[in-house]
């Protein structure tokens, strides 16, 4: 039997809180359709709709009630403006390890918002879950990507060779990696 999860609320630095997705986020939803990248190593849909949205959303909230992953909406305190999201990702948890996978829109970049995020699911992860191994794969390319998780701490440990598929093809990945020793 699986047991849903209940996505807590997380403060993230002075600036961000992580929360549940709602249906109010949808406009976050449709500008990351619009992204280059984003719609082609995610769920988000490539073409938005209303429907195609709240399909996105629904997703979201299926995954924490089959137990599978934490899926958390990164929303700016100042203004409640919903950035991006991050999610912790349970698949290999049996093996003492979990995932986790972010994007921030590109209105959003460039302000520290997914390293805030990151920094505090991290934490959380590895302090509250007691999770022993966490992890996040990211494209070569993505140089700020790759900055965002080596600022929070994760180390770098090599490159996953067509490790994935993203949109028609397959892509390598890094691999990085944080463990409880590894948090500033």
């Amino acid at each position: 039997m699986v047991t849903p999860l209940d996505v807590p609320r997380l403060v993230a630095g002075d600036r961000f809180v992580l929360r549940p997705w709602e249906f109010g986020d949808l406009a976050l939803v449709r500008e990351a359709s619009s992204d280059e990248h984003i719609p082609l190593i995610t769920t988000v849909p490539s073409t938005y709709s209303q429907e195609a949205g709240e399909a996105f959303v629904r997703r979201q909230w299926e995954r924490a009630s089959a137990g599978s992953g934490y899926p958390f909406v990164i929303v700016r305190v100042e203004d409640g403006q919903p950035l991006g999201t991050v999610g912790l990702w349970l698949k290999d948890l049996n093996e003492g390890r979990a995932s986790l996978g972010y994007w921030v829109v590109e209105s959003a970049r460039g302000q520290g918002v997914a390293a805030e995020a990151l920094r505090a699911v991290a934490a959380w992860a590895l302090g509250d879950l007691q999770i022993p191994r966490l992890q996040l794969y990211v494209e070569p390319w993505n140089i700020a990507s790759r900055r965002t998780a080596e600022r929070v701490g994760f180390q770098r440990e090599g490159l996953l060779r067509s490790w994935q598929r993203v949109g028609e093809a397959r892509r390598d990945m890094i691999m990085y990696s944080m463990l409880a020793v590894d948090l500033p």
